[in-house]
């Protein structure tokens, strides 16, 4: 499992999203941007998580930073999830599990005493140059999104 530092070289990668379209870093290049990592479109903690993103978009818009969703599901999945929310930004499908293991966020849950991989939630903030800024490891939903921004801001200063 890859373990990722801030400051580190943000790793390449290339994904469908819900739109039809590919995203790529390198497509990215120049523009700071969030990518965060969700278990499962259209659960309650993801949903919400996604929907909090969406309300502060219009922030985001003004100081140019795209926002990425990214999980495993797939492409049709995300498209179905962006539309019952009224999602406007990309959910990148990572079906394969290249992006989530790069960036080191496929990892061995447990639930009920089950054990299980999964995708452990993480927020990355990617700069200009593809350097990754800032990380939020085990993100907890609530607040999460205010945090990025409130960080953002500073960062700016």
């Amino acid at each position: 499992m890859t373990t990722l530092t801030e400051g580190a070289k943000a790793p390449n990668f290339e994904m469908q999203t819900q739109l039809n379209k590919t995203i790529s870093l390198s497509e990215l290049k120049g523009k700071k941007f969030i990518l965060y990592f969700y278990p499962k479109a259209d659960t309650s903690g993801c949903t919400k998580e996604a929907c909090a993103f969406e309300e502060n978009l219009s922030t985001l818009n003004k100081i140019n930073i795209p926002v990425i969703g990214v999980s495993r599901d797939p492409v049709k999945k995300l498209k179905a999830f962006a539309d019952k929310y009224n999602l406007t930004f990309a959910l990148a499908s990572d079906e394969a599990g290249n992006v989530t293991e790069a960036y080191g966020v496929w990892v061995e849950k447990s639930m009920y005493g089950r054990k299980y991989m999964g995708i452990e939630r993480a927020t990355f903030l990617i700069d200009e140059q593809g350097t990754i800024v800032k990380i939020w490891p085990k993100v907890k939903v609530t607040g999460h999104v205010e945090d990025v921004l409130n960080t953002i801001k500073q960062l700016d200063q």
